[in-house]
């Protein structure tokens, strides 16, 4: 995998090279013009996913026997989230997180907790994107979608049902497959897991669809639940800080099949981008203060 510099590099190229693709006057003259009440209640949104986010890592722990106290989890997961906004790769700070919450249970353990806890959170937005694709194809929209649409959500869903059986009887992810059962699927964790994913997906797309309307995008609820968990998941691509250059192209590509122009999908993602950066700074905070709040608190108890 390439280092730090090179990613920088391809962050910006790529930003650079959709800037210049697209109309960028056009993109920067709509971000000069964001409404600031729209990007305010984008920061309110991802802030209320953060703490939800801490929460259902702090449930995936204790079902995997590793306590972490509410305050404690919620200043972790700020922490990872600034980490991971600010460095090259995007896990950076969710290797941390693994890291800092080893005691009690191993650093396995508590590296099989952050893992289960971001797998859990792609999982409900594929979930999402499949639905809302479905009702899409069912009773059609707004959104001029290519032939053969249809036949690749099929073929995603069908992955998605049975990808999680074939790995299942692979013996050397047995200890993820248990773990997996205990911590997400379980019948006791199972309706609190869905919960939390649900909502949590839920403001994440909003804090984008926020950032669509500051910057004069309206989306409607078709493209929320399909176009935007595609822009969202460019995001994984780890060749970038952040998913910065990466989501930018998926909205210029993407925004046109709503009826929107590239130059307004480069605008809303540069925006949401920037919304997600300054929401995600005051987990620098947390090491200053960690030391002090965890005086104050009683012991950490573990969740079943």
């Amino acid at each position: 995998m390439p280092g730090p510099l090179p990613r920088v590099a391809i962050s910006l190229a790529l930003v650079a090279l959709v800037l210049w693709w697209t109309d960028v006057g056009n993109a920067t003259a709509r971000l000069a013009q964001a409404e600031p009440g729209w990007l305010l209640l984008a920061a309110l949104l991802l802030t209320a996913q953060t703490i939800l986010m801490a929460l259902r890592w702090r449930l995936t722990a204790a079902r995997l026997g590793l306590g972490i106290g509410r305050v404690r989890a919620v200043g972790e997961y700020y922490l990872a989230q600034a980490v991971n906004v600010t460095l090259p790769g995007g896990v950076v700070g969710d290797a941390a997180r693994a890291v800092r919450s080893r005691a009690g249970a191993g650093l396995g353990t508590a590296a099989l907790a952050v893992m289960l806890e971001r797998l859990a959170g792609q999982v409900v937005m594929l979930a999402v994107a499949l639905a809302g694709f479905a009702l899409a194809l069912v009773r059609p929209g707004g959104i001029g979608w290519p032939d053969g649409t249809g036949a690749i959500v099929l073929a995603v869903a069908a992955v998605a049902l049975l990808a999680p059986i074939a790995l299942s009887r692979l013996a050397f992810l047995a200890r993820l497959d248990r773990a997996l059962r205990t911590a997400l699927l379980a019948r006791a964790v199972l309706p609190r897991q869905a919960t939390l994913g649900l909502a949590i997906a839920v403001l994440n797309l909003l804090a984008f669809a926020a950032c669509a309307r500051a910057t004069g995008t309206r989306l409607g609820p078709e493209a929320v639940t399909t176009l935007v968990p595609l822009v969202l998941t460019a995001m994984l691509i780890p060749l970038s800080i952040a998913g910065w250059g990466w989501r930018e192209g998926a909205a210029a590509l993407l925004f046109p099949l709503a009826g929107a122009t590239a130059e307004a999908g480069v605008a809303a993602s540069l925006a949401f981008g920037a919304v997600m950066f300054v929401a995600s700074l005051p987990g620098l905070l947390w090491p200053a203060l960690s030391g002090s709040t965890e005086r104050d608190l009683p012991p950490r108890e573990t969740e079943r």
